[in-house]
């Protein structure tokens, strides 16, 4: 069971909503300690005095505000905590908006909002479903950790989503920010073609279809150096597309992904011998060495896991399908 991380209530009108916040994500990475080259000696950071060199116990220690000259101004954390935006566990929502109109660079992080108890659950599926049928969403301000957030409450499936959001002063503006944005292009024949390419590349949303292939190189390269085995180096990026060359760049590329998009149509018809294109439990079928051309990358990935190809994580789609046929003619031999 998930444990909340904030509550209070959630107010609106005049309706308030005992509610508590979990975290929606949690991120997955290979973790490693720092080590003096060539020894096993783990390397260690203290709070030390820059100027006597000395450790510095964390409470003595003081915030101190850079006002410029050298000058600091001194700040305890009981002030910092004394002056915290608001005192109260509420997160009030003060207007709705079209969820359309919100650039998502405005969003943080995400969060699961729950009813506190049984008793509040019927106003809280009140203004889910209302959120959800309307297709807006709350915005809404609250105090978390002694920071006020801006926030926006909105529906996903059968759960209310809290998403912290930046204030509009902590974006940057990229026409200051950065130099020499290109203008509207003038190359028309380009532009189709680059909408063409973008409908021919259009295909449901599937996050289940995308994963973290760099964490799982980084395991794959631990494990080789464990077992003293070639680490694979991954391919090099693709050259920058010239100018003179974009736009038949375009044209191949929309012509290989509506052959790749005509493919998978077909293959939808296949089946694998045992009157579906799945096999009993619900996995796709394994591509045959004539239709390797038309899998996605991903159904190579995972084909190519369960040959147990090594460094499959580093290789782009060719040599996939390169490995998955040699393995195949190791197999049968």
């Amino acid at each position: 069971m998930a444990r909340s991380i904030w509550s209070g209530a959630l107010t609106f009108g005049m309706v308030s909503i005992p509610v508590r916040l979990y975290s929606a994500t949690e991120e997955h990475e290979v973790r490693f300690h720092q080590f003096e080259r060539d020894t096993s000696d783990r390397i260690r950071y203290k709070r030390v005095n820059e100027r006597t060199g000395k450790e510095v116990e964390y409470d003595d220690i003081v915030k101190g505000h850079d006002v410029g000259g050298g000058d600091y101004v001194m700040v305890e954390q009981d002030e910092l905590t004394e002056i915290a935006p608001g005192r109260s566990r509420t997160l009030e929502i003060s207007s709705f908006v079209d969820l359309a109109e919100i650039d998502p660079i405005h969003f943080q992080n995400s969060y699961y909002l729950a009813p506190s108890d049984e008793d509040n659950q019927t106003p809280y599926a009140v203004l889910r479903d209302a959120l959800a049928k309307s297709d807006r969403a709350g915005i809404a301000t609250f105090v978390m950790r002694s920071k006020e957030y801006l926030a926006l409450v909105r529906a996903s499936g059968s759960v209310l989503v809290l998403e912290t959001m930046l204030f509009a002063d902590e974006i940057r503006d990229p026409q200051t920010e950065l130099p020499d944005l290109p203008a509207e292009t003038s190359q028309r024949k380009q532009l189709s073609m680059a909408i063409d390419l973008i409908e021919a590349m259009t295909e449901p949303w599937r996050p289940e279809d995308y994963r973290d292939t760099y964490t799982e190189r980084v395991e794959e390269l631990v494990e080789a150096k464990r077992e003293g085995e070639e680490v694979v180096k991954g391919a090099e990026p693709e050259p920058a597309t010239g100018v003179s060359d974009l736009l038949s760049a375009l044209e191949a590329s929309v012509e290989s992904a509506r052959g790749r998009r005509k493919g998978a149509g077909k293959s939808k018809g296949k089946t694998n011998g045992k009157g579906s294109a799945e096999d009993q439990r619900g996995e796709p079928s394994e591509p045959s060495k004539d239709d390797l051309s038309q899998a996605s990358k991903a159904d190579l990935v995972e084909l190519a896991r369960k040959l147990d190809i090594s460094g499959r994580s580093t290789m782009n789609r060719d040599q996939l399908a390169e490995a998955i046929l040699e393995a195949r003619k190791a197999s049968a031999a």
